[in-house]
């Protein structure tokens, strides 16, 4: 063989240039290197042995050309970019999964009929079965602070119901609008899974039921199982898709998540539908954990997040935190509440009528309902009246959805009795006006 030794082969004409011909084998001998320093282009790269090779060094930088696409034909591995890598833009199908908000109370003692007491958007339904303390509870160690949650919902049981009645019941509920579930395509033939993951804790191991129930009264269901107790697990749940019954785009009750924890046997004793099904009363708390069964009960969720398709522990993707302000803001289109209010209205002879407008932060989802508790101070001016400290509101009057409220109030002692009218001042600051939009 003979060896021709050169610097540089430049093409005769032209740009290019050819070494060998078709058939030929072109080897760089063990020990030598070949250096690109522009460009190659080939149609395949194969490895010499095996079935494995390496682009580049460690530290190297691949550039994609602007308009030039990487097509996955195979499984692409080992490029530290996989589904979990991810966070996607937009806000968290659930609102306030992550438990930080709790407009209401932080500690609820003595509940026997459930509804939404703590945590915003999370509602015990309780029907005959027991007592309950219902806590915004704050984290400080475990698996679920460590993965990013300090706060959790719980509930204690503070009065047992060891045999419930036919009737009775006892679960945690979830419920979505039908606009914000229509990503699901529920009804259709496009129709989609669903995955349900959470953190949860009880003192109390055993199978518990997760049920999907729509607007068509149809549901589908998953268990998890607790297997320590005392301690955070994740589960992840996937629920089947369902091509029929159409959820209603619209702000009415299309989702709901129900987290069975007791139950009587007009709920018990059928069998958990993997598919979905027309309700059957008896399939919704078939597995039943009998939560009530005891006063050292306690059971525990946060970090809910609910997903398009279906995944596993390993692929599921993030929960989504939002920030605290946004979090608030989208529980507060369900639930608000305000303080530190001032108005004006007027007074005729002894009686004082303050016709006063205050307007919601955030807009509701229907046309709430409305509370007040508090005092209010009533001055005078310009009468050389005094002031009445009252909390005779004698109404409330919801305009719309934006909260326009008008509360008109009797004064007591202490209003001036020239006949006339004058004008009144309030100083409502230890006064609390609550907006309930709630599903």
């Amino acid at each position: 063989m003979s060896t021709l030794n050169v610097d540089k082969v430049d093409p005769s004409t032209g740009t290019d240039l050819e070494i060998g011909t078709s058939g030929d084998t072109i080897t760089v001998p063990t020990g030598a290197g070949l250096t690109v320093t522009d460009e190659v282009k080939t149609n395949k790269i194969s490895p010499a042995t095996g079935t494995a090779f390496a682009l580049g060094d460690s530290g190297d930088t691949f550039t994609v050309p602007s308009g030039a696409t990487i097509v996955n034909s195979g499984t692409a591995t080992g490029f530290g970019i996989t589904q979990t890598s991810f966070l996607p833009t937009a806000a968290p199908i659930l609102v306030n999964g992550n438990m930080a908000i709790s407009q209401r109370a932080t500690s609820v003692t003595g509940n026997t009929t459930g509804g939404y007491t703590t945590v915003d958007r999370m509602q015990m339904q309780i029907g005959s079965l027991g007592t309950w303390t219902l806590i915004q509870e704050a984290q400080t160690s475990g698996a679920a602070f460590e993965a990013g949650f300090s706060n959790a919902f719980r509930i204690d049981c503070t009065t047992a119901d060891a045999s419930p009645a036919a009737a009775d019941y006892l679960l945690f509920n979830y419920v979505l609008e039908g606009q914000d579930v229509q990503m699901f395509k529920k009804g259709t033939s496009a129709a989609e899974t669903y995955t349900l993951a959470f953190w949860v804790k009880s003192n109390k191991t055993g199978t518990a039921q997760v049920n999907l129930r729509d607007d068509n009264s149809r549901m589908c269901s998953a268990t998890y199982t607790i297997s320590a107790g005392d301690t955070w697990e994740h589960k992840v749940l996937n629920f089947a898709a369902d091509t029929t019954g159409t959820i209603d785009d619209d702000n009415s009750a299309g989702m709901q998540l129900h987290f069975w924890l007791d139950a009587g046997s007009d709920y018990t004793g059928g069998t958990a539908p993997t598919a979905w099904e027309a309700k059957v009363a008896t399939d919704e708390s078939a597995n039943d954990l009998a939560l009530g069964d005891s006063t050292s009960n306690d059971w525990a969720i946060t970090g809910i997040q609910l997903e398009v398709g279906e995944y596993t522990s390993s692929d599921l993707p993030p929960f989504r935190h939002e920030s605290y302000g946004d979090n608030l803001a989208r529980c507060q289109r369900y639930y608000e509440t305000q303080t530190g209010f001032y108005w004006f209205g007027f007074q005729s002879g002894t009686n004082v009528t303050h016709n006063s407008m205050a307007s919601c932060k955030v807009e509701k989802r229907a046309t709430p309902s409305g509370t007040y508790s508090g005092s209010v101070v009533n001055y005078y001016p310009n009468t050389g009246g005094g002031n009445d400290e009252t909390n005779n509101i004698t109404a409330i009057t919801i305009g719309d959805k934006n909260g326009s409220t008008f509360v008109g109030m009797q004064s007591e002692a202490g209003a001036p009795t020239d006949a006339g009218y004058w004008p009144v001042y309030a100083d409502a600051r230890n006064a609390v006006l609550n907006w309930d939009a709630e599903l």
